[in-house]
């Protein structure tokens, strides 16, 4: 989607394992710069250095954008210790993780070939960020109302209403209402190439700016 989609970020954690050390590590373990991070994530590079260095923490799109190109999952860019592995998740297990004003469960196994979230997106969050990876999404929503743009067609989807697309038509999310919604999301986890950003009217910028 945007995969769910994008607000600004919070000076402060939230809670939860610290996120700037494991991002700084997948990206020199995946062999990249900070320049060449921040244009695949479609971020500045100043914007992602200060998401490695702690003095901002980023949003959960911004976490799936660079879980794609280090090849890994946003629990693992978390520092959540995988469980053991099972086929089974149940509803009580995991604690919710926040980022950026969205809030995300594990709704899936680590180290498989699709990841599997169930995401809250908070109202009005995705402004003018459009995303483009390989790969397909698919996501069914639980409460709320949700606007998805999916290429030129757009979309208000209620609760029971699902969506299949092929991610590298250009798409993002919001919720729409006063309130936030809740969806099931599930992504490919492929790695990106430097094409492969979010992308806003004038090309990569820092997360809650409108371009």
């Amino acid at each position: 989607m945007n995969s769910p989609a994008e607000g600004p970020e919070s000076s402060s954690s939230g809670g939860g394992p610290p996120v700037a050390p494991n991002l700084r590590e997948r990206r020199r373990a995946a062999g990249l710069t900070l320049e060449a991070a921040a244009a695949r994530a479609g971020l500045s590079a100043a914007h992602l250095s200060r998401l490695e260095t702690g003095h901002r923490q980023p949003s959960l799109p911004v976490l799936l954008a660079l879980s794609r190109s280090y090849g890994t999952t946003v629990s693992d860019l978390l520092g959540e210790a995988p469980p053991e592995r099972s086929p089974v998740l149940r509803g009580g297990e995991g604690q919710p993780t926040r980022a950026g004003g969205w809030v995300y469960r594990a709704a899936g196994s680590p180290g498989r070939a699709m990841q599997a979230l169930r995401v809250t997106v908070p109202p009005a969050a995705q402004s003018g960020l459009v995303r483009v990876h390989p790969g397909e999404e698919w996501l069914y929503v639980l409460s709320g109302s949700l606007a998805l743009d999916v290429g030129e067609a757009a979309y208000v989807l209620a609760p029971g209403d699902s969506a299949h697309f092929d991610s590298l038509v250009p798409h993002r999310i919001s919720a729409t209402g006063d309130g936030p919604a809740e969806l099931l999301f599930v992504h490919t986890l492929l790695r990106s190439t430097a094409s492969e950003m979010c992308l806003g009217s004038f090309g990569p910028h820092e997360e809650g700016e409108r371009p």
